[in-house]
């Protein structure tokens, strides 16, 4: 504590363009008080403060008013209590909020206080207000995480945003979704029991807002949300790369529809292939025997599949061996192998026999057929 006084005293009322500080238990709050009174006087742009106190620690007030701040990331056991209805930030362009306490109805002063914000990540975010509208025409970026579950209604009235990571449970209602310029979009969207029985609705709310597009990046728990409004799925024009990861107890139902809605589809991203067999896993896949086989894939103009997680299944081959065979724009197809948990590699020669399965794909098919797997493990598995 003293260093950092001397430092400050040293340094005298010269300009200072960024400041970091990562405090633990043990530090006196009015000290850092005066800490971070010090740098805002001297017209500090760049400002990083994570506290680790026994109790919550409030930000400075001077901090909600300063004229200089062009980015602030703060956060754990930071609220912004003290902060008035007054908050202005006229330079503010990124602002980064883990774990921060909010007061009721403070975030909805936040962001108009922001007149040229264009980033903001809220991260571990614990709503307060029941019903939220986040709304800025400068945003371009924005990261949300939280695993609340109470929200109520959220409305996106965000214009000119072209990046939305979007990490939380399904809200009530959607009632405005305003992304007319989106260009990538990452969701991962928890249902909660009680909101099943109007998930179709709002998350079609949400999903028709975000069809502009041209990156999807689409979770596990998103991907089986998605097959509730199936028959609802809008038609992304712009989508260009589709990204799914799915796991082995969930089924393939929106799977179909969703690559029939993609007219201009270039790569196909998928996080595993293994998944529950249902009658509506639709022709994407083979695992039921349809006299439609692949109709979905015929129509889909997709020319690149990186296939990730791949662990060696018979299963694994034969979907591969679908793929190829249906769609008829493929020109690359890419086969990662699972680097960290169990594989049937592990069986003596079996990791050659499936090598010169894929290998005959690759000699059979129009497509470049490359199987990835790391060095180390390549090794180990042909030694055996």
């Amino acid at each position: 504590m003293d260093f950092v006084d001397r430092v400050l005293t040293l340094q005298g009322d010269s300009p200072i363009k960024k400041f970091s500080l990562n405090v633990k238990t043990g530090i006196d709050p009015d000290r850092v008080d005066r800490w971070i009174c010090n740098v805002l006087q001297r017209g500090v742009s760049h400002l990083d403060l994570f506290m680790d106190f026994e109790e919550d620690y409030s930000l400075p007030y001077q901090i909600s008013v300063s004229k200089t701040l062009v980015e602030l990331k703060t956060g754990y056991g930071v609220d912004l209590y003290l902060w008035d209805d007054d908050i202005f930030l006229p330079m503010l362009k990124t602002l980064v909020l883990q774990s921060v306490g909010f007061g009721r109805g403070q975030f909805q002063t936040l962001l108009p206080a922001c007149p040229v914000l264009e980033e903001l990540m809220l991260l571990d975010m614990e709503w307060k207000d029941r019903n939220v509208i986040l709304s800025s025409s400068s945003l371009k970026k924005l990261q949300i995480t939280s695993e609340d579950g109470y929200l109520g209604t959220f409305s996106f009235d965000t214009p000119n945003l072209v990046f939305l990571d979007y990490y939380d449970s399904v809200a009530e209602d959607y009632p405005i979704v305003n992304l007319t310029n989106l260009v990538e979009v990452g969701m991962s969207l928890a249902l909660t029991y009680d909101r099943i029985h109007r998930a179709r609705d709002n998350v079609w709310k949400l999903i028709h807002g975000i069809r502009n597009a041209e990156i999807f990046h689409i979770s596990p728990v998103t991907f089986e949300v998605l097959s509730l409004c199936c028959e609802a799925m809008p038609v992304f024009k712009n989508l260009t790369m589709l990204n799914i990861r799915s796991v082995m107890q969930q089924g393939w139902q929106a799977m179909p529809l969703l690559l029939r809605n993609c007219p201009n589809l270039e790569t196909l991203i998928l996080g595993g292939l293994l998944h529950t067999v249902t009658e509506k896993c639709g022709d994407v896949c083979d695992c039921i025997p349809r006299k439609k086989k692949g109709r979905s894939l015929m129509a889909c103009p997709v020319n690149k599949i990186q296939i990730q997680g791949f662990r060696g299944t018979i299963g694994e081959v034969h979907m591969i061996k679908h793929f190829l065979d249906y769609c008829p724009g493929l020109k690359e197809m890419e086969i990662i192998v699972k680097e960290k948990e169990p594989t049937l590699f592990e069986i003596p020669k079996w990791f050659e026999l499936v090598e010169d399965t894929l290998m005959q794909y690759n000699e059979m098919s129009s497509c470049t057929v490359n199987f990835r797997v790391l060095a180390p493990l390549y090794w180990r598995w042909t030694r055996k």
